[in-house]
């Protein structure tokens, strides 16, 4: 299973992911889901990838493929809307090819979310779905997951505000990655995390964390105690409070 997630705040772009693959019991590895593509002062792109492991290598490998030759590619489109309307052209067509190769029914299916900045032009964060098409994230909820979104969607829902600070809103997705991990077993580190201040289009920040990394370890240890210490301060019930 995955666990990926894209925040778009006023103060640029957040991007989260796991990196464990499951194809059975015997089959655990780690892959990273988290992959950028840099320009550095003209475009910077970041994809985030859930599905068919096949397919998402393939997608990514022609992206790289595509930049490093002719039109369309990642390196040439004018606008996010035109990138995430390629990235679901390259996707449907490879999806299809592999069906045509296999006769044992498999699922070729995967999802992205597709983010980043044009110079000149607003950071921009879009879900392409396996079908192709693809929505942008709502000014209301200014995030998008993909994979198993349960788990970490409370945390979003709370804290997550357009003004929310972008170091604010990448704590909050490391946090949501973290809680996920601690719910279900086929989501696990590393972890990747990309913050894109807005306007900066050098790459921003990439940090990769192992669990016994201090940062994260801290971050998750400190979370889990101050939701302790939140319960505990919760209003008591009327016979508490008369002991």
């Amino acid at each position: 299973m995955t666990y990926c997630v894209g925040v778009h705040v006023d103060g640029g772009l957040v991007f989260a992911s796991d990196s464990r693959t499951n194809a059975g019991i015997d089959h655990v590895s780690t892959y990273s889901k988290l992959h950028s593509f840099i320009w550095p002062g003209e475009r910077v792109f970041v994809l985030l990838s859930a599905g068919n492991l096949a397919t998402t290598q393939a997608v990514v490998k022609k992206l790289h493929q595509d930049s490093a030759g002719g039109a369309p590619s990642l390196r040439t489109v004018t606008s996010m809307t035109e990138g995430a309307d390629y990235i679901g052209h390259v996707s449907t067509e490879l999806q299809r090819n592999q069906m045509t190769r296999d006769a044992s029914g498999t699922t070729f299916e995967a999802t992205f979310i597709f983010g980043g900045q044009i110079a000149g032009q607003l950071p921009e964060l879009f879900m392409v779905y396996p079908q192709g098409n693809y929505i942008h994230e709502s000014a209301s909820h200014p995030f998008l997951q993909i994979g198993e979104i349960k788990y970490g969607k409370p945390i979003l829902d709370r804290i997550i505000k357009r003004d929310t600070p972008l170091e604010s809103a990448a704590r909050c997705a490391l946090v949501s990655l973290n809680s996920t991990i601690r719910s279900n077993l086929t989501v696990g580190p590393p972890v990747d995390l990309m913050i894109l201040p807005k306007d900066a289009l050098d790459g921003g920040y990439r940090l990769h964390f192992n669990e016994d990394e201090p940062f994260y370890r801290e971050m998750a240890e400190r979370w889990n105690e101050g939701l302790v210490t939140t319960l505990e301060t919760l209003p008591r019930f009327f016979w508490e409070k008369q002991n």
